[in-house]
């Protein structure tokens, strides 16, 4: 299990909890969860705590952060996009905290799990739908007729437009999901390299061991990378998404 790269994603149960005949127990991925928001909180509190004019180096970090995502939502929402903006921040460092946490040793990756992932793809989509039905009523769903399209053409265009939109949470939850499962094999796979050539015992598996140690450490910075990356994607897209709901047919 120690060279199965694969065997990082399983999902344990720490607590069991039953109720009513359904398994509601608590797995490592609840553990983790429950961590990242502990770890948002911490930080943003202990930001904000001394609400300095002057702000020291926390308090900068939590006002980089907050202003980041608010410049994020008002170039993709507009000002009325800003209703949203504590959903929006919420998921970004949701999913920035449990990607960071995913890559030390030994932790759980969170969001490797599609159920996680398509679950907040599915809250965006639902939001989006229910914001556009309330605010604009029928007329939301002249965001599926773009203008200027030719009468013969309209109902296929219409179509196509009606599916791209049923398939967004289906690519919002499984972009952020493939990335992250994607990079952690990789890197498993490199450190295993390392383990085995070591594990011959011959005196080449040292030198040939080099490249695969330079490659994880690279993939290693690559992945970090990519744990801010599809945070900010995720984000970004549930701004852009958001905008449909607002300003339909823009």
């Amino acid at each position: 299990m120690a060279n199965d790269p694969i065997h990082q994603f399983n999902l344990t149960t720490v607590v069991e909890l039953p109720i009513a005949g359904i398994n509601a127990s608590l797995t490592n991925a609840g553990v983790y969860m429950i961590a990242a928001v502990a770890l948002v909180t911490v930080f943003m509190l202990a930001g904000i705590r001394a609400r300095a004019l002057v702000p020291g180096r926390w308090q900068s970090l939590v006002e980089i952060s907050y202003e980041f995502v608010a410049d994020m939502v008002k170039s993709s929402a507009g000002t009325e996009g800003m209703r949203f903006f504590p959903l929006v921040f919420s998921l970004f460092m949701f999913i920035l905290f449990a990607n960071m946490m995913g890559m030390f040793p030994y932790f759980y990756t969170v969001t490797s799990q599609l159920v996680v992932t398509f679950a907040m793809a599915m809250l965006v989509i639902s939001l989006v739908v229910g914001y556009g039905v309330f605010k604009h009523g029928i007329g939301w769903l002249k965001l599926f007729v773009l203008p200027g399209v030719p009468i013969v053409l309209l109902p296929l265009v219409t179509l196509i437009e009606v599916f791209s939109f049923i398939t967004r949470p289906i690519s919002l939850g499984v972009r952020l999901f493939a990335n992250v499962l994607a990079g952690h094999i990789a890197l498993k796979v490199f450190a295993g390299f390392i383990v085995l050539l070591l594990g011959t015992g011959a005196w080449w598996g040292i030198p040939l061991s080099i490249l695969p140690l330079l490659l994880t450490i690279a993939l290693t910075a690559l992945e970090f990378l990519v744990a801010f990356l599809q945070a900010y994607v995720f984000a970004i897209l549930t701004c852009i998404y958001l905008n449909d709901a607002i300003h339909p047919g823009h």
